[in-house]
């Protein structure tokens, strides 16, 4: 029994320290793949990647995800306390239905580290890695990152495989409209289509676009997306 907990203990702590260089490592290097990626080819879904870099994706992309799934995103620590508290109200009161709070941190934690779905020991998992990357990166890399490995259409992953794959051209020449129509389908990407879009699509692109206009102006959106730098 002793020597069992010794070798269980000297396990943890060999894992404890390959995911803590594991995530330092990504700071600069483009995670090799992620558990979604591989479920979404096993599956029969496909997989169809590129990852590029930051200055490699148009602005428009960053300010339309942050302005569909995380307003806050360069004010918040990795977490959006009173959105939480709000969909736990919600879930409460219609058990049947289940709304989110993920900010864009928690997103890129789950889907570069860890698995979709599962109960509360993936999400106390999720938290873990959330305060990790808000620790050792920063939100430039954390959109990075968001925009290289999220699923933006069946089998697609990546702001710049759906931009050849719906646009027919790089993600870094990606207008506003464009990069909005990917955002509007960030919540079911397997379900949402891109082009053709449905008038559903095109109704949650035009919010989109209107939240655009609305976050752009300020410091903080326009550091942290690059619009900076065409100022």
């Amino acid at each position: 029994m002793i020597r069992a907990w010794r070798i269980f203990k000297r396990a943890f702590i060999y894992l404890f320290i390959f995911q803590f260089l594991y995530i330092i490592v990504l700071r600069w290097v483009d995670p090799p793949f992620t558990i979604t990626q591989l479920v979404s080819w096993v599956t029969g879904h496909g997989l169809k990647r590129d990852y590029v870099d930051r200055s490699d994706i148009s602005p428009y992309a960053g300010l339309a995800v942050i302005s569909s799934e995380d307003q806050l995103f360069p004010d918040h620590s990795g977490f959006d306390w009173k959105s939480i508290e709000k969909a736990m109200a919600y879930n409460k009161r219609k058990p049947g239905r289940t709304r989110g709070a993920s900010t864009i941190s928690q997103q890129v934690a789950k889907n570069v580290f860890l698995w979709q779905h599962g109960g509360w020991f993936r999400k106390g998992l999720e938290v873990y890695f959330t305060f990790m990357i808000e620790l050792l990166w920063n939100k430039q890399r954390i959109l990075e990152v968001y925009l290289n490995v999220i699923e933006m259409g069946d089998g697609v992953f990546g702001v710049e495989a759906a931009s050849q794959k719906f646009f027919s051209h790089s993600a870094r020449t990606l207008n506003r409209q464009e990069a909005a129509l990917i955002a509007a389908c960030l919540p079911n990407p397997k379900r949402l289509i891109v082009k053709p879009a449905s008038g559903y699509v095109m109704g949650r692109s035009n919010f989109i676009m209107r939240q655009m206009s609305f976050l752009e102006p300020d410091p903080d959106i326009q550091r942290v997306t690059g619009l900076s730098r065409g100022k």
